[in-house]
């Protein structure tokens, strides 16, 4: 399908990122894979090249572009030439923003030129081992003390756990109030903040995914980001562009499950006859190209929609349900037409199927999008009348 949205400067930024990936990133990855977490170098070479937090102000070390479809043309050649588990777009277009946009003068001068660098990792802690999907239920507390939050509680789940420098921790501050929120910077280093171990993980083995625990850990009130008590509705306000990165990367990774699928049909025979040649073959891929293509265009409406500021968490949500559930879908059916090859580890399409199953649980579960879509047509329960 020939996709409207991407201009000569985009399509130029699209070959160097290819062959950033194919040279730097791509040949790591199986040892990466093997040790279970991406090496910090990958973070520092990727910083070389400008590719970390782009939005950043020149100020900072950034290019100042704001355009979120460079952050898409990296997303999909991550994909396709890179490594799944290098969460370059966690640290630069889902953690850094909260610095970005939240953060006060001094706080950027003083974190973000590192992050722009690739000298400190991001991460964001939110989920709990009894606190999933619901934020509200955030049982870590961060007492004020004047000039400082005590932090304690726990984190688990928490993407670039291992690597990450700077932790931007959702902690409950105010008891008395279920949204109570805040949002607290850990920095590696402080006393009583611990990791434990690297997490095994079905899928996506590269990406270092740790527990946090912290243990009267004090934050000075300069780490504060946003305003105090107010983290929840600053959560909120970030999810959108979240749910959207997501939608990127999982039609992305169907993309590649179908081109690798593709030319695994034409050369593999069976029965005196190319894979590709049976009827059931070509329905099979049929489909999945219509549905990706499908998926492609609504994706990148909702980019365009979201480069002019008009992207509403419906349809966001609309697009991370169906982008997740299509790759699920596109990678069970490819892994099939591999027959047993593709069971095997050393099979690209093998690592996407098990990759894959993560995309319907995080940013938001399908169960949570569907509810957000269903109460957007209003079909919303709380709204109705207990008599």
């Amino acid at each position: 399908m020939d996709r409207k949205i991407f201009d000569e400067e985009h399509d130029m930024f699209r070959d160097a990122v290819r062959n950033f990936m194919i040279n730097e990133i791509k040949p790591h990855s199986d040892k990466w894979h093997a040790q279970g977490i991406v090496d910090r170098e990958a973070f520092l070479k990727a910083g070389e090249q400008g590719l970390l937090l782009m939005w950043a102000d020149a100020a900072y070390g950034g290019a100042g572009v704001s355009d979120f479809r460079y952050e898409q043309i990296l997303i999909e050649e991550n994909a396709r030439h890179g490594d799944a588990g290098f969460f370059m777009t966690l640290h630069s277009r889902l953690v850094g923003p909260y610095i970005g946009e939240l953060g006060t003068d001094e706080q950027k001068a003083r974190w973000l030129p590192k992050c722009v660098s690739g000298e400190t990792i991001l991460a964001v802690a939110i989920t709990e081992p009894g606190a999933g999907s619901d934020v509200a239920a955030i049982r870590t507390r961060a007492e004020d003390k004047g000039d400082h939050y005590l932090l304690n509680g726990s984190k688990t789940f928490t993407s670039n756990g291992i690597n990450a420098d700077l932790v931007v921790v959702v902690t409950k501050t105010d008891p008395n109030s279920r949204h109570g929120l805040s949002l607290l910077v850990v920095e590696r280093g402080m006393e009583g903040f611990e990791r434990g171990k690297n997490l095994r993980k079905m899928g996506l083995k590269s990406q270092d995914t740790a527990e946090l625990f912290f243990n009267n850990v004090q934050v000075p009130k300069e780490n504060l980001l946003g305003e105090a008590n107010r983290g929840f509705y600053h959560l909120m306000h970030f999810l959108a562009e979240e749910r959207l990165l997501g939608a990127c990367t999982y039609v992305a990774n169907a993309n590649v499950a179908f081109d690798l699928t593709m030319d695994y049909i034409n050369e593999r025979r069976a029965f005196g006859r190319t894979i590709a040649d049976f009827q059931n073959t070509r329905f099979q891929m049929a489909d999945m190209r219509m549905n990706i293509d499908v998926a492609q265009a609504f994706v990148d409406c909702c980019v365009t929609e979201h480069e002019t500021g008009n992207l509403n968490a419906d349809d966001a949500a609309k697009a991370k349900l169906y982008t997740s559930e299509l790759e699920g879908r596109v990678t069970d059916t490819c892994v099939q037409l591999h027959g047993g090859n593709g069971y095997m580890d050393e099979y690209p399409i093998s690592r996407l199927y098990t990759n894959a199953r993560i995309s319907r649980i995080y940013a938001g579960t399908s169960e949570i999008m569907r509810e957000i879509i269903a109460r957007s047509i209003g079909l919303d329960p709380r709204k109705k009348s207990c008599a």
